[in-house]
């Protein structure tokens, strides 16, 4: 069997996606997701001058040549464009190997480990009432544990919060890129938000009971200082994890992290390979691995960033809001399922657009997803759909500081 062609698709309903097809001479296809919210542009051009003709002949089996032969081929390594390009084609030949062997994916990765993957829902409110509400309302979805988001008094937006305004009309927190020539500017005060946080959880913990597993992100905008007094100052609401409290890439500042405080962490959503891991696992100074198998090179490396987790019994958190295609979704779902040290899935249900464009054999039942069991990844790219929705420029916002500098949003 050959690769005979490999083509890559942008499409935008509701939001931008790119997605690699590749074919054989058998007619066996297979998906990859490549999407990079805010630049798919230049992952999309990547795949098409560079990577895709490298494809052209090459055996569909040979997954983990074919992933090293892209890795350091290039010389220059790693960065979010290159490995959301490779991870492209990793998904599509894993995706045509199960096509091959009649079996979906999770049957080729060791066989299902559990039943399903339990989810967290995306709960958020301008105010205590709008975000009971949003609790409720993911409750009653079938959700059991909940990442818990919230304006802060005095900001105009912040990053999370579903109702606030959108230029687009869709969920803040469903899709922050905005269309448009440049990105919004949004403000930010750290001591604000360091002062209302706690409050806001202590309220949580008072409507809900303490059995309800509650999630944050701090979406990298805090030193680690400010990082160790949050986790310190949440400690009384035992949340299930602490996200991306800090930037980073500064992997040594998750030791003062964790001197401070018992708040579980997750960290690694802008992660693109295992050495941005390496200190955070072989110190224990995470509980949660957060990739994305979009960002990361794929299923393969992923893989084996979670072999390497289960030595230190840190578990998986993997990356799963709407800026992962359902391609990419679905990949992390049948490692997910795979892997013994799974953690949690983050989910949030695509678009009626979105689910026209990729048909699915994924299901979720009960505050739990499931891959299916269609051969391959149970994903499906249907053209005419796709076309009918044109790629739009967007951007994801950015933060000021009341002075004017710029924050890490």
């Amino acid at each position: 069997m050959k690769i005979t062609d490999a083509r890559v698709i942008v499409t935008s309903p509701s939001r931008n996606f790119v997605t690699l097809k590749i074919t054989t001479d058998e007619g066996v296809t297979g998906l990859g997701d490549a999407t990079l919210n805010g630049r798919e542009l230049a992952v999309a051009s990547y795949l098409t001058e560079h990577v895709v003709p490298l494809l052209l002949n090459r055996d569909p089996h040979r997954i983990e040549d074919t992933w090293q032969f892209l890795y350091r081929s290039a010389y220059w390594r790693r960065g979010p464009v290159t490995m959301a390009a490779i991870a492209a084609v990793d998904m599509a030949l894993w995706d045509i190997k199960g096509k091959v062997a009649g079996l979906p994916v999770y049957q080729l990765l060791g066989g299902a480990s559990r039943n399903s993957l339990r989810t967290y829902g995306h709960a958020s409110g301008r105010d205590l009432p709008e975000l009971f509400d949003s609790i409720r309302q993911h409750l009653d979805e079938g959700y059991t544990a909940m990442r818990v988001q919230t304006s802060v008094p005095g900001l105009k937006a912040v990053y999370g919060v579903a109702a606030q305004h959108q230029s687009t009309g869709e969920r803040y927190d469903y899709e922050p890129a905005g269309r448009g020539a440049q990105p919004a500017e949004e403000d930010w005060d750290t001591a604000a938000y360091l002062r209302h946080v706690p409050t806001v959880f202590e309220a949580v913990r008072n409507e809900f009971g303490a059995e309800l597993p509650l999630l944050h992100d701090g979406h990298h905008r805090m030193t680690p200082i400010q990082a160790a007094r949050l986790g310190k100052s949440l400690e009384p609401y035992d949340l299930f994890w602490l996200e991306d409290c800090t930037p980073a890439e500064n992997q040594d500042a998750f030791r003062l992290v964790r001197q401070h405080t018992t708040t579980p962490l997750a960290v690694g959503e802008v992660f693109n390979t295992v050495f941005d891991f390496q200190t955070l696992i072989r110190e224990q100074l995470i509980d949660y691995v957060r990739a994305a198998s979009t960002h990361f090179g794929g299923i393969s490396p992923l893989r084996k960033v979670m072999d390497y987790a289960a030595q230190y019994q840190i578990k998986s958190g993997f990356h799963g809001p709407t800026d992962v295609s359902p391609v990419g979704l679905a990949a992390q779902t049948h490692l997910g399922l795979a892997i013994h040290n799974f953690g949690i899935q983050e989910y949030m249900e695509h678009s009626d657009k979105t689910n026209t464009v990729f048909e699915q054999s994924m299901t979720f039942t009960d505050g739990n997803l499931h891959p299916g069991d269609a051969p391959g990844l149970g994903v499906e790219l249907n053209e005419e759909a796709a076309a009918s929705f044109p790629y739009q420029r967007a951007y994801l916002p950015f933060n000021r500081l009341a002075d004017g500098t710029v924050h890490d949003w």
